[in-house]
């Protein structure tokens, strides 16, 4: 047999030890706002497997953890133990609640953002665009863009943008559903692309199942 085989087979082993289940590592918010919108069409689409999300405020290193595949942001070449799919460009723009525009309307111009309640990620372990930047990236000099409520977790920020505490950075391939249902609405034009992107990983070194190769096929179709 070849080593590529016994690789494989040993990995169905493995799957089948878990009961048939395929892990995917990702942040919370990737799991709240980007799998979990998409989760019975994952369902219709893949009914012989059983999803297992594993998420976590850092990246997970998925070979230490035994994992089979994950979601990672940032470049391709920074992971060499890895091989990666892309799932979506890091595109990043402002977004409100619909009851916070209902109340305090929409900045005119990128110039008026300061003057509004502005949200704040601060990502503890994941590196992440900042108010800073995006001001940066629109040509806009802001002095006191740190205002404002400060959280450290994206899912919350998107929560609390949804509840009308604020203006928050949306990230476009999480925000896109909660767009176009009108939960939320951009507050400016102004979209920042960073060059970076959103990927699908799995080890160079080891095989993955089939019903692995199936998830991670299926995620990819989704770009």
């Amino acid at each position: 047999l070849g080593l590529s085989h016994i690789r494989r087979s040993a990995e169905d082993l493995r799957q089948q030890a878990t009961g048939g289940h395929v892990t995917l590592a990702a942040s919370t918010a990737f799991a709240s706002f980007w799998m979990m919108p998409r989760l019975q069409q994952f369902r219709d689409e893949l009914p012989g497997i059983d999803l297992r999300i594993q998420t976590a405020d850092r990246d997970l290193d998925i070979i230490a953890e035994d994992i089979p595949l994950g979601v990672r942001g940032g470049e391709p070449r920074e992971w060499p133990d890895y091989h990666s799919l892309p799932l979506a460009d890091e595109e990043i723009f402002p977004v409100a609640g619909a009851s916070y525009v209902a109340r305090f309307g929409l900045p005119e111009t990128v110039d008026d953002l300061p003057s509004h309640r502005l949200i704040h990620l601060e990502e503890p372990f994941r590196e992440a665009a900042s108010w800073d930047e995006w001001f940066q990236s629109a040509g806009v000099d802001i002095t006191d863009a740190g205002r404002g409520l400060r959280i450290n977790d994206y899912a919350l920020v998107i929560q609390a943008v949804m509840e009308g505490q604020g203006i928050a950075l949306g990230w476009g391939h999480l925000t896109e559903r909660l767009l176009a249902s009108g939960l939320l609405v951009r507050a400016t034009g102004h979209r920042m692309t960073t060059g970076k992107g959103f990927h699908i990983i799995w080890s160079r070194n080891r095989e993955i199942s089939d019903n692995a190769r199936k998830v991670r096929d299926w995620l990819a179709a989704q770009a």
